[in-house]
């Protein structure tokens, strides 16, 4: 003998918020891929410390060169290009699976920075964005004075 339960249609439905929050989460926190180039957005993370706001967004196989960097607003935007090498030889691959063409990604940052201050660094196919925080974005101490 199965149990039975009760349908109800209300717990089914997501609510319109539940929804939105979704399609953000989806939005700004996973890669997604362009058709037709071979080339999926980069990848990245994104932490903050007291001082800084840190990005870091997995480039493989891709120079220093190509790639730029920009903030504008709140918003970081990595874009950049690479081209698929041209072979002399006609090849028959098996496996054809290195990404090529443009590639874009902008990120919201959680808090104002002070772009002219930033550091970019590239090390082993990983990108690294350090971004200060601006003043008004800092922690603030507050001391309690007892009477």
């Amino acid at each position: 003998m199965s149990n039975l339960i009760r349908w109800e249609p209300a717990r089914e439905m997501m609510t319109l918020r539940e929804a939105m929050d979704r399609l953000f989460d989806d939005a700004f926190t996973r890669p997604l891929s362009l058709s037709g180039n071979n080339w999926s957005i980069p990848a990245v993370d994104m932490y903050q410390t007291d001082n800084e706001v840190v990005v870091k967004a997995a480039l493989p196989g891709i120079k220093a060169d190509e790639v730029q960097i920009n903030v504008t607003g709140e918003v970081l935007a990595l874009k950049g290009e690479t081209r698929q090498e041209n072979d002399k030889n006609e090849k028959a691959y098996h496996i054809h699976e290195q990404r090529w063409g443009a590639f874009e990604r902008s990120i919201v940052l959680p808090v104002g920075v002070i772009a002219d201050k930033a550091k970019a660094e590239f090390e082993n196919g990983i990108l690294t964005i350090t971004l200060p925080k601006a003043e008004e974005s800092k922690p603030k101490l507050i001391s309690i004075k007892s009477k």
